[in-house]
C-alpha cells in the first residue's frame, strides 16, 4: 500500500516538473517572439527615410562638388524625403538621428501624448509604438523646444540608447542629435544629461522638464537651461543664450518609480 502511495508521488511530482519546464519553453517561446517581432518592426521603420528614391535624386559623383555642397544636397535631399513621408503619413512630422546608435527613426505627432505610446506610423496597434513629438508642440507656431518621446525597448530599439549617455565618454563620440523637418535638417549638440521622473502634482519646487514646451519670457527660458545644467550628469560645456533652439529626448528610465532619462540639445548655428 505504501509502496503505491510512493509510487503515485514520484509520478506526481515528476508531472509536476515536467508541467512547470514547458510552462517555462513556452514562456521562453512567447519571449524570443516578441522579442524578434518588436525588433523587426523597429528595422523596418528605420529603414523608411533610404527607401525613398526621389525623382530627381541628387548625384555626389561630381568631384567639382565642394563638400560642403555635398552636405547642402544632403541636407536637401533628407528634407524632400521627410516631406515625401508626410504626404504618405501625414502624422509624420519630422525624423530623428543620432550618429553611431540605433535611433534613427520618423517622429510622429498625435492629438494627444497616448496615441503613438501604442500605434506604429501606420495607425497600427503596436507595442514597441513610435517616436512622437508632444501634442502641444506647434507646428505652424514654432516653439522654444521640441519635446520628443519614445520607448526604451528590450530589444535596444526606439529610445534605449539613450541611456547610454549615462556614460560621459558615450557622449563625447556621440555628441550630436540630427533632427529633420519638412522644412530643415538640423544639428543639436547636446548640453545636459539627467535622470528624472514624472513628480506629483503635491511636489513643490521639482524640475518638470516634460512641461516645458515653449516660454513667454527670457527668465522663464533662462531657469529651465539653469534647471537643466544643474541636474546633470556631467557637464558638456554647451552655452545656450535665448531664445536658441532646443530639443529635448525622453524615455524611461528604472532607477526609480516612474523613471525618466532626459536629453537636452541646443540647435547649432548654420
Amino acid at each position: 500500500m505504501n509502496k503505491n502511495i510512493n509510487e503515485s508521488s514520484r509520478i506526481s511530482c515528476k508531472a509536476i516538473v515536467y508541467i512547470f519546464l514547458l510552462f517555462i519553453i513556452i514562456l521562453s517561446l512567447c519571449y524570443i517572439f516578441k522579442y524578434l517581432l518588436l525588433k523587426k518592426e523597429a528595422i523596418e521603420e528605420s529603414s523608411l527615410l533610404n527607401d525613398i528614391i526621389l525623382e530627381n535624386n541628387i548625384s555626389y559623383n561630381n568631384s567639382k562638388i565642394s563638400e560642403k555642397e555635398k552636405a547642402n544636397n544632403e541636407k536637401k535631399e533628407r528634407i524632400e524625403k521627410v516631406k515625401e513621408l508626410n504626404k504618405q503619413y501625414k502624422d509624420i512630422v519630422g525624423w530623428i538621428q543620432i550618429e553611431g546608435t540605433k535611433i534613427n527613426y520618423p517622429v510622429l505627432q498625435g492629438d494627444d501624448n497616448d496615441y503613438y505610446m501604442s500605434h506604429n506610423y501606420k495607425k497600427e496597434k503596436s507595442e514597441k509604438g513610435s517616436i512622437f513629438l508632444d501634442y502641444r508642440y506647434e507646428l505652424d507656431k514654432p516653439s522654444n523646444n521640441l519635446l520628443i518621446y519614445g520607448h526604451n525597448l528590450i530589444t535596444g530599439e526606439m529610445f534605449k540608447d539613450l541611456l547610454k549617455y549615462s556614460d560621459e565618454e558615450f557622449y563625447k563620440t556621440h555628441p550630436i542629435i540630427r533632427y529633420t523637418t519638412t522644412e530643415e535638417d538640423s544639428e543639436y549638440e547636446i548640453l545636459s544629461v539627467f535622470k528624472s521622473r514624472v513628480y506629483y502634482e503635491s511636489e513643490e519646487n521639482v524640475f518638470r522638464y516634460y512641461q516645458f514646451i515653449d516660454t513667454e519670457n527670457e527668465e522663464e527660458y533662462n531657469e529651465f537651461i539653469q534647471s537643466a545644467k544643474k541636474s546633470a550628469i556631467y557637464e558638456t560645456g554647451i552655452e545656450v543664450e535665448y531664445p536658441d533652439q532646443l530639443i529635448t529626448l525622453s524615455t524611461c528610465s528604472y532607477h526609480t518609480e516612474n523613471g525618466r532619462f532626459a536629453v537636452i540639445g541646443r540647435k547649432k548655428e548654420e
